[in-house]
């Protein structure tokens, strides 16, 4: 497996172009099996999990090219002759059950395979299946797999979500643009990906209103057509990059980021001393005078702080000046980099899904094991500013949601580089 070696060095400078969104994306290509006629996603990131979700539509019967050096998914589903998504390919990645909803509303039948992904808690399908069953499915769970149907096609209903899951509120939004009547999805997620995901069917001709509220509307049509559409920016790629120059020092100017995407984690960079500002470009992220201050974190759904920068957050904390709490309220599992950042001198305890982190004066660099993707890049971070040498281990999760991170960060002064095992 592949190996990345840090060397902490001193303020970083320069800009750096934030990726179109990967949880968007892996949402937006299963859209389109909801049409005969193409669907093409441009700003698309080049990413392992984009060549996964490449891998399974293909399987199904779909047509994908990617273009222009991998930043255009240009889709077609007009053959799906396959309603199988196999375990061997789901097992790879969460987002894979996202095919579900789309085939059993255009196929009336799909089986698939209960996902895998990163090892960061159970992440169970009930509200998935529970939406679907609310719009007329018949849903059955038989050796690993879901097994579901609509033998009469899906009809609206209104749906309460018991929590504002983004995957349950996607794999319903797509199911419902083709059920008749109208669905109303309660406590629906607010994500940024979410109105994109929403902005895209439109564009395919569906009829959605409310989305980044937390009641969803949709009226059902009776076919979808095709469409071209920008995926969004990675809201998670642009907060990590964000604290890179608030770790290391220096001035770094976030290409394509806007502060709506990121309210709640721009508002701890504050009180921590970082300062963020929106620029014709992007956000141009620096570091105030003397050292980071402590702040407490609670993970939320959005518009609160993303759990996806969680360990991103705690690796800036890690040297800040007094002592935070971080409080994970989104998924289970979530603090096995604390124990990594230990072996770099951190001082952090962790109680269930609390983890109090004392700040020190100065990480030292050493051999780590990456445990999850956002993991993978917490790592990386701290390694950045600390004394010495640090090499990352199973970096594999990283090519899953950053795209050429090392490039992108020896760019603005990093000294960083991969090593092929």
């Amino acid at each position: 497996m592949d190996s990345i070696i840090v060397r902490g060095n001193g303020p970083l400078k320069g800009q750096i172009p934030i990726a179109g969104a990967k949880n968007a994306c892996l949402t937006l290509m299963p859209a389109t099996l909801l049409s005969e006629e193409p669907l093409t996603l441009t700003n698309a990131p080049r990413l392992s999990d984009i060549k996964t979700m490449t891998e399974l539509l293909s399987s199904l019967g779909a047509e994908v090219s990617s273009l222009q050096d991998g930043k255009v998914q240009a889709m077609s589903s007009h053959n799906i002759d396959n309603h199988i998504a196999d375990y061997d390919i789901v097992r790879k990645m969460r987002a894979s059950n996202l095919v579900l909803g789309p085939m059993l509303a255009r196929l009336g039948h799909a089986v698939v395979s209960l996902p895998g992904g990163c090892a960061i808690g159970a992440r169970p399908m009930d509200l998935h299946i529970h939406g679907l069953e609310a719009l007329g499915a018949e849903i059955e769970l038989k050796d690993g797999y879901l097994h579901a149907k609509a033998v009469k096609g899906l009809k609206g209903a209104t749906i309460d979500l018991a929590f504002a899951s983004v995957g349950a509120t996607e794999n319903i939004m797509m199911a419902a643009t083709l059920a008749k009547g109208t669905t109303v999805i309660n406590n629906a997620a607010r994500e940024p990906e979410i109105v994109d995901l929403a902005t895209c069917l439109r564009a395919m001709g569906a009829q959605i209103e409310g989305d980044g509220s937390s009641s969803i509307e949709i009226q059902g049509v009776d076919r979808l057509h095709g469409a071209t559409h920008p995926v969004v920016t990675d809201r998670i790629e642009l907060g990590t990059y964000m604290l890179a120059p608030a770790i290391c020092g220096g001035e770094v100017e976030c290409l394509g980021g806007k502060i709506s995407l990121l309210g709640a984690f721009c508002e701890k960079l504050d009180a921590a001393g970082i300062h963020v500002e929106e620029t014709e470009k992007g956000l141009k992220v620096a570091r105030r005078n003397g050292r980071i201050q402590a702040v407490d974190v609670t993970t939320e759904p959005f518009p609160g702080f993303p759990t996806d920068l969680q360990a991103q957050m705690m690796a800036l904390l890690c040297t800040a000046e007094g002592t935070s709490v971080l409080e994970e309220k989104i998924f289970e599992n979530r603090f096995m980099h604390a124990p990594e950042l230990t072996r770099m001198g951190a001082d952090i305890e962790v109680h269930g899904g609390t983890a109090t982190v004392h700040g020190v004066k100065r990480l030292k660099g050493a051999p780590v094991m990456a445990t999850d993707l956002r993991a993978s890049v917490s790592l990386i971070l701290a390694a950045m500013a600390a004394e010495g040498e640090t090499i990352v281990n199973r970096v594999y999760h990283l090519d899953r949601g950053y795209e050429r991170v090392e490039e992108k960060l020896g760019n603005i002064g990093a000294h960083i580089e991969r090593v092929k095992s």
